[in-house]
Parts: C-alpha cells; sequence; structure tokens
C-alpha cells in the first residue's frame, strides 16, 4: 500500500508542476501596458504630423529648404528612436500602448521612407499582430503599400496617391491588378477605393485651395460612388 501512496503522491506533484509551468507561461505571453512608452509616442507623433503635413504657423515663414530640412530631420530622428523600440518590442501592439499608441508607432514608421528596410522588418512582425487582432489591419494595408513602392514593387490596396494638378484630382501610384482592388480593400475593412481618393482629392484642394483657385479649379475632383 505504501507503494501505491508513494506512486499516488508523485502523480499528484508531477501535475501540480505542469499546471505551475502552464501558469507560468500564461504570465510570460500577458504583456503589460507601457503608459510611459504611449506618452513618448504621442509627443513623438505630434511633431511627426507637423512634418508630414503642409507647413502652418511658425512653419509657414521658412523658405523652402529649410522645411525640407526640417521635415528630414524630424523623420531620421524618429526613425532612430523607432528601430530601438521595435528591437526591444517587435511592433507596438494594442496591449502594449494602446490603439492611439500603437496607430502614432505605425504612423512614424511610414514616414521611415529612407529605411525601406525598416518599415519591411516592421510590416512582417505587424502581420503577426494584426492576426491577433492586436493592430490595425487597415493600417497593415497602408504599411503594406508603402513598402511595395519604397521597394519598386505595386501598390496592393491603392492607398498611397498622387495627384492631377490641372484637376486636383487623385489616383493610386502604381497599383496591381486595379480591377479587383476594392475585394482587397474590403477584406482589410477599408472603404472602397473610390471615396478614399474623393477625401483624398477633398484634403488635398483644402490644403492647396489657393493655388487651386489660381488655377480655375474652384472644387475637388470627385468619382463617382455607388
Amino acid at each position: 500500500m505504501n507503494k501505491i501512496y508513494k506512486i499516488v503522491f508523485i502523480g499528484i506533484l508531477l501535475i501540480g508542476c505542469k499546471e505551475i509551468t502552464k501558469e507560468q507561461e500564461t504570465d510570460k505571453s500577458k504583456v503589460e501596458f507601457n503608459q510611459v512608452l504611449a506618452d513618448e509616442l504621442l509627443r513623438m507623433a505630434v511633431v511627426d504630423q507637423i512634418a508630414a503635413g503642409v507647413p502652418s504657423g511658425k512653419y509657414r515663414e521658412l523658405p523652402l529648404e529649410e522645411w525640407k530640412k526640417f521635415k528630414d530631420s524630424v523623420f531620421r530622428t524618429r526613425e532612430k528612436r523607432l528601430q530601438k523600440v521595435f528591437k526591444n518590442n517587435g511592433f507596438l501592439g494594442y496591449d502594449l500602448v494602446g490603439k492611439d499608441g500603437s496607430r502614432n508607432f505605425f504612423l512614424m514608421v511610414q514616414h521611415s521612407d529612407h529605411k525601406p528596410e525598416f518599415q519591411s522588418r516592421v510590416l512582417e512582425k505587424m502581420k503577426i499582430e494584426v492576426d491577433k487582432s492586436n493592430a490595425n489591419s487597415g493600417s497593415y494595408g497602408l504599411l503594406v503599400d508603402r513598402v511595395n513602392l519604397n521597394t519598386g514593387k505595386a501598390q496592393i490596396y491603392g492607398t498611397q496617391v498622387t495627384y492631377n494638378m490641372n484637376t486636383g484630382q487623385a489616383y493610386p501610384k502604381k497599383l496591381k491588378d486595379s480591377i479587383n482592388v476594392n475585394k482587397r480593400r474590403k477584406s482589410i475593412g477599408l472603404e472602397p477605393i473610390e471615396v478614399y481618393l474623393n477625401d483624398m482629392s477633398e484634403k488635398h484642394f483644402e490644403m492647396q485651395k489657393e493655388n487651386c483657385l489660381n488655377k480655375g479649379i474652384t472644387k475637388p475632383f470627385s468619382y463617382k460612388t455607388e
């Protein structure tokens, strides 16, 4: 009987060890929200968005070359910091920095066009988080297109646009299989491309309103939508 009790006791210990191991593994998989990092990303993104937009406020006084230097300095400085953050954390998902923090990280990676290899590495890790619903699928599509264009390929979702300077019309840069683009956009939660292009045309018109009016463009160009 003693032998039987010993065997049962050992079995209980083994089961207990397995359960503890599983609990430890679960704890290791949990990501603790990092408010300090989220706040840092917000501060970085505020200036990033100034550099990414049209000069306004005090920046309107800068000569064109000075404005370009400012933009380049902002994007490169942030890219260096993002590299370090990415090395330590991979793609920053909702669990680590919240939806706003994750979006801010993505936005600044998008503007690291001078380092397409970095963008590609981020994209690979971002896909993992998207598949876990821990990152935005639409933002993933934007970065896919950005990386493709920066590496000489056609974009997939048509998110990267340029403009007809005579009409103000937005249209996609080099795009693969344009006939089926809306199917692909829908699969990652993006609106139809016609709606997107109309929105981009309207924003471009507002930002360049004075120039547009001088050219006789009195309203933004609109594609037909269903």
